[in-house]
């Protein structure tokens, strides 16, 4: 039988690993990362939990993988730590997951191998086809896995653009002659399933791009996803035609550019391009510059210049400052601050809330029914998205004919199982998420979270005190340090009343016949919360530190 088990991307957007497991073989589908949410503070990315894969180490044979986004290779370096496996991926993605393996020094062991859309690779009792997709990044592919239980269609990421700007659209014909030939499953990309009607071309982008160069007379500054290469193209291509120089900004968008270059993806005249020190030089309706920071990270090229503190790019009245990309969920916050920051300093600046200046690389309900009708599976499984996004998916299948008990809305963990052409569901495998923290993987959990938040939101008291231990006699304290909980010098009298109630806590200990040391410090936490509790209704982080001599 063939089982297939999601390690992450179904029930969350991103994370996005699946497991296919026929008798003595396993084969990795992405091993993507997710970046952390509002609960996590401290977090640097988030992996998924590969303990099934571990427990199943001797089986693990080889890695797929769909496209370059971080979220579906984001978390290959922590894999390969691991299994010293082949992993397989077009150019443009191998060449990307080179540039992070030098990073975690892992690139002279890593096998890496370039396969190219059409191609057909034989891995164990799988038969892997690789199909062209238009996604907002080049050289995706969806999969066409033939095994010994049945055909099935992993989409990718995608959608499906009728005029893309470098005439790779996705591959139909494809979809649909497997289609014809009968499929048993067909697993498909969710994130867009809330969208009604077909995504916007990029040449209707380029329209909008076009008439916004034509009427600046300043500065451009368009800030985009370093990885989608062929919006990066439409703005060299238009500064050419309006008569700007281009410069890069920001180290992921150069070295992007960069492999894109060697790569033949990316039309660049190098006299178009020029250094950091060379923007000054240019008069302003001569320069256009493309940035990193679309989604307001805090270390990007954009933020830094809109808070005043990039070296070398000043924004000043007359700048025109272009967010070609969406808000992606949770970072609404950071992306408004920069856009007030830009407007503060005199730049107009235009967002996909205005103007349509962006478009999504995952397909709406119109694209996502297409390739349904195109693929005709026995079972549907959406796949890559929140649980709303499954379920959606699964009823927009029903809607184009498949039978309900035909669809399979699995989560992490939760696997399927063919045999003789039926699909059941399997048993729950260990999933979840890890928590990367600087060098450290998987060692910040709950516990750890629940007290930076505590930190983050009502500080911490570290109470220090020093005592006979035994007499109970105080040598030194106690004193009261906190940090995020009051400003000492207005607040100084819940500081004293503090000390005052752990006093009280150690008289009282004084009077017992025996005294039990490792009650202490609960105790006197205990008292602490208390008096903090119901004289400032706060809760910050309690730490007494007694050391009995």
């Amino acid at each position: 039988m063939l089982k297939v088990i999601p390690l992450g991307g179904l029930g969350e957007i991103g994370l996005n690993m699946m497991v296919f497991e026929y008798d003595s073989d396993i084969m990795v589908v992405d091993a993507g990362l997710m970046f952390p949410e509002a609960y996590m503070p401290g977090v640097d990315v988030v992996i998924p939990d590969i303990q099934y894969l571990r427990e199943k180490r001797e089986k693990v044979r080889n890695i797929i993988l769909t496209h370059g986004h971080e979220d579906h290779i984001g978390a290959l370096p922590f894999v390969l730590r691991e299994f010293n496996i082949p992993v397989f991926g077009t150019s443009f993605t191998i060449e990307l997951v080179k540039e992070k393996l030098l990073e975690h020094n892992l690139l002279e062991s890593a096998s890496l191998h370039k396969v190219k859309a059409g191609e057909k690779i034989t891995l164990g009792p799988f038969e892997v086809e690789f199909i062209r997709v238009n996604h907002s990044i080049p050289d995706g592919v969806g999969l066409a896995i033939r095994t010994p239980e049945g055909l099935i269609i992993h989409s990718g990421d995608f959608k499906v653009d009728q005029t893309p700007l470098d005439n790779q659209g996705t591959d139909l014909l494809s979809f649909a002659r497997h289609g014809e030939q009968g499929v048993l499953a067909f697993f498909s990309d969710s994130t867009n399933v809330e969208k009604e009607g077909f995504t916007l071309s990029e040449k209707q982008v380029t329209k909008t791009l076009e008439a916004l160069f034509e009427s600046c007379t300043g500065r451009l500054i368009v800030a985009a996803f370093a990885s989608n290469i062929s919006r990066i193209q439409q703005i060299v291509r238009l500064a050419q035609k309006f008569g700007r120089k281009v410069h890069f900004s920001g180290k992921s968008m150069r070295t992007n550019v960069r492999i894109a270059g060697e790569e033949g993806l990316l039309d660049l005249d190098p006299a178009m391009e020029i250094t950091e020190s060379e923007i000054a030089l240019l008069p302003d309706d001569r320069l256009a510059m493309i940035t990193t920071g679309s989604q307001g990270e805090p270390l990007s090229s954009l933020t830094r210049i809109s808070q005043n503190r990039h070296k070398s790019i000043k924004v000043k009245k007359g700048d025109m400052i272009i967010l070609s990309s969406r808000f992606i969920p949770g970072n609404e916050r950071a992306i408004t601050a920069i856009i007030n920051n830009l407007y503060r300093m005199g730049a107009e600046v235009t967002y996909e809330k205005v103007s349509h200046i962006h478009s999504s690389g995952h397909a709406y309900q119109e694209e996502l029914k297409l390739m349904l009708n195109l693929v005709k599976p026995k079972y549907f499984i959406p796949v890559h998205g929140e649980y709303r996004h499954l379920v959606k998916h699964g009823q927009l299948a029903i809607d184009t004919g498949l039978p309900e008990e035909n669809i399979k809305i699995l989560e992490d963990g939760e696997s399927i199982v063919f045999e003789k052409g039926e699909a059941r569901t399997g048993g729950r495998v260990r999933s979840g998420r890890v928590l990367v923290d600087g060098k450290g993987v998987g060692d910040v959990d709950d516990v750890v979270l629940r007290d930076r938040r505590k930190l983050s939101a009502d500080g911490i008291v570290i109470l220090l005190l020093a005592l006979d231990e035994q007499t109970g006699e105080v040598f030194y304290g106690p004193e009261i340090v906190s940090k995020g909980f009051v400003f000492e010098g207005q607040s100084a009298w819940i500081l004293e009343e503090a000390k005052e109630s752990v006093m009280r806590v150690l008289k009282e200990i004084e009077n017992r016949a025996h005294i039990d040391w490792t009650e202490v410090a609960p105790e006197i936490k205990r008292s602490l919360k208390r008096l903090i509790r119901n004289t400032m209704d706060r809760r910050p982080l309690i730490l007494p530190i007694i050391m009995p001599l």
